[in-house]
């Protein structure tokens, strides 16, 4: 079974980081790595769970996340559906009642695109494509 239509990361917004990654850190023993992003505050990589060479679970449905300092108010945590493409998913999206909240946009050079939606119970969910150089890598 692949990981098309699985989710396979999810996103806390925090107000203070150092809190929140001692928080679960010491609950969780959850793990976190430094990433500088282009623009903005850096992103903050969760690792839950052991990884293989290519730097993904080893432990079927397993996932690791992130963790970034929040730009708004009401800010959700997300979880990421991984998805062919964007582009169309956000089509069958809107047909079917849901809307866009973020759309589609380059994480950074070389990492992939997400995109954001609210499906019609007005949950955010987000989507994940990667760049075709990492999809059977």
């Amino acid at each position: 079974m692949n990981n098309q239509n699985a989710i396979v990361h999810f996103e806390i917004a925090v107000d203070d980081i150092e809190r929140a990654q001692k928080f679960y850190g010491d609950i969780f023993g959850w793990s976190f790595n430094t990433f500088e992003m282009p623009e903005g505050d850096p992103y903050y990589g969760v690792t839950t769970t052991e990884v293989d060479d290519k730097n993904q679970p080893k432990h079927p449905g397993a996932i690791n996340g992130g963790m970034m300092k929040r730009k708004m108010k009401e800010q959700p945590s997300m979880n990421y559906i991984n998805v062919t493409s964007i582009d169309d998913m956000m089509k069958k999206i809107a047909d079917q009642g849901g809307e866009t909240c973020m759309p589609k946009t380059e994480i950074a050079p070389g990492m992939g695109w997400i995109a954001c939606f609210k499906d019609p119970e007005a949950n955010m969910m987000g989507l994940h494509q990667m760049p075709e150089k990492l999809k059977d890598a």
